[in-house]
């Protein structure tokens, strides 16, 4: 019985560490690719971003795509990529007003989405 009780806390004190891990992982990748698009907004807002910028933020993302896989969901992976690849071609056909515009959205999902992997009381009922 004691067993038991014990294997069921350990059980549990490791479902809550990967939890936490989880949260502070996502959150460090997403907080890390903020800031690459942050500043590629103050760049597209003073006029001097190119296609190639966004290409570099692009690439980065895509090396922190491939980590983050593992522990959100294919779906909000694909929404960022969506955006970024709007944005590049918005740049491609110099109409910088839409690229700032989906880079913007890609700024507010790296302020949201974070949030939605944490453990919380809403996240969890």
């Amino acid at each position: 019985m004691v067993k038991s009780i014990l294997s069921i806390l350990l059980a549990g004190l490791l479902l809550l560490g990967a939890a936490l891990f989880e949260g502070v992982y996502v959150k460090e990748q997403f907080g890390g690719f903020g800031k690459e698009v942050a500043a590629l907004i103050c760049k597209a807002e003073e006029g001097n971003a190119q296609k190639a910028d966004a290409e570099a933020v692009y690439a980065s993302w895509e090396e922190r795509r491939d980590k983050l896989h593992i522990w959100i969901p294919h779906n909000d992976i694909m929404r960022i990529d969506d955006y970024l690849a709007e944005s590049i071609r918005g740049f491609e056909e110099e109409d910088d007003t839409r690229a700032l515009e989906m880079l913007e959205i890609v700024l507010r999902l790296t302020e949201t989405l974070p949030s939605t992997y944490l453990v919380s009381l809403p996240n969890l009922f």
